[in-house]
């Protein structure tokens, strides 16, 4: 039986490819898949409030995103137990959590089973190549490619960009996209009154936002309508927007209440500038900032409870707070770009290159709720046709067609130096 062993992060590990293997794991069947993850006390990625380790055959022996080797991926499998005959490395890869793109292509030159890259992070609307890729990711990808196995990338506009760049891979790379989650059909006025006792009832949120959040009866008005964003609070998410919108979407509907609510925390204490700035918009009227993480069963809650999951990040690779959102039903309303824009087109959502735009959008989709519902069967319809399921059944296609028989095994290719990009 094939094995695929994910490396990269994972829980406790607080990180988007953490997750991401958690929620691929988890729809996997046991036995079928391993871990190797960074140590818990490498220091370089947090960790989450619950430090116990996953369960799961995990094994956190990779040193730390500055310093891994081929070395240490042989004896993760080593201690799992697991052969190279059946197995298929798959890392996950993002530029922080792998650093150094040579030190990354040389640990992959060195072994010799099927590798697979997971490129979580790569663009298509960079001005930096022809290609569309930024700089950084060109260089990798050159390097990569006569390596690896096969890569996956979650877009069609990065596929596009990929294969241009480099046509005689094209084989090897494969368009392979973000689970989503599935999460029961529940009446939107039903999640707001969920996540009102969820809020006020609990230690999610401080006492003053607690008796802001109770007066203002923000979730119980039927008639307000709720702007809401999630996830880590980090200038790269361009949180500062949904203020904004607050205010331009309220000029646009007179006759009703609109409010703009933030909740995330900071990852890294070097965010907290960012977050500083993020509560002088707070005035616990119509703007709301709620400093906290959403626990599993309350984040789809929220989610479906906002009118709209507003989203204008600064950097749109791709999201998979969006693919929650979808799951959960959640009408989403985001910026025209890069992957998040490519995402937001398939799934029927709200979409836009132009804020003001966006928010005429937002308008005519709070006026008429024909559109509404028609949004909100799309959101479901896209996050049943991606369900980390369906995309588990895809990465065992991908590894079983690597352990054939009949394919030529790559390992141990001599590695070329460190080179300049080439002029493009």
């Amino acid at each position: 039986m094939t094995t695929i062993c994910f490396a990269g992060t994972y829980p406790p590990l607080m990180c988007g490819i953490g997750d991401y293997t958690r929620f691929i794991t988890a729809s996997m069947d046991p036995g079928t898949w391993a871990v190797l993850s960074f140590r818990l006390n490498g220091g370089e990625i947090p960790l989450a409030g619950r430090r116990k380790p996953a369960e799961g055959p995990a094994w956190y022996g990779i040193p730390g995103p500055g310093e891994y080797s081929a070395t240490d991926i042989m004896e993760g499998l080593r201690r799992l137990g697991l052969s190279r005959e059946d197995t298929v490395l798959w890392f996950q890869h993002e530029f922080n959590n792998w650093q150094g793109n040579h030190r990354f292509v040389g640990m992959l030159a060195e072994l010799d089973l099927p590798r697979v890259v997971t490129l979580h992070t790569l663009r298509f609307q960079s001005n930096e190549t022809a290609f569309g890729l930024a700089e950084r990711e060109y260089q990798l990808l050159r390097d990569l490619l006569p390596v690896a196995d096969a890569v996956t990338v979650f877009s069609n506009g990065v596929y596009t960009a990929v294969t241009e760049a480099f046509p005689e891979y094209r084989g090897r790379v494969h368009v392979l996209r973000h689970g989503a989650h599935q999460y029961p059909a529940v009446a939107r006025l039903e999640t707001r009154e969920k996540l009102h006792a969820s809020l006020l009832g609990g230690s999610l949120v401080d006492r003053a936002v607690k008796e802001a959040l109770a007066r203002e009866r923000v979730f119980l008005d039927p008639d307000t309508v709720i702007l809401g964003q999630t996830g880590f609070l980090h200038e790269i998410k361009g949180s500062e927007f949904i203020f904004t919108a607050r205010d331009e979407l309220q000029e646009l509907l007179a006759g009703k209440r609109v409010v703009a609510m933030r909740i995330g925390r900071p990852r890294l204490p070097e965010h907290q500038e960012h977050v500083h700035a993020l509560r002088e918009q707070h005035n616990g009227r119509d703007k709301f900032l709620l400093e906290t993480w959403l626990p599993g069963p309350v984040l789809p809650v929220a989610l479906r409870a906002f009118d709209v999951n507003y989203y204008w990040p600064n950097d749109c690779t791709q999201s998979g707070m969006l693919m929650h959102a979808f799951g959960a039903g959640g009408i989403v309303a985001g910026r025209e770009l890069e992957g998040v824009g490519e995402t937001l087109r398939e799934a029927g959502a709200l979409y836009d290159s132009d804020p003001q735009g966006l928010v005429f959008k937002i308008r005519d989709l709070v006026l008429t709720p024909e559109m509404q519902e028609r949004v909100e069967k799309q959101a479901i319809d896209f996050a049943r046709k991606h369900s980390w399921g369906n995309q588990a059944r895809r990465h065992y296609q991908l590894a079983q067609l690597l352990v054939s028989p009949s394919r030529p095994r790559r390992g141990r290719e001599p590695l070329p130096p460190p080179q300049e990009a080439a002029p493009l």
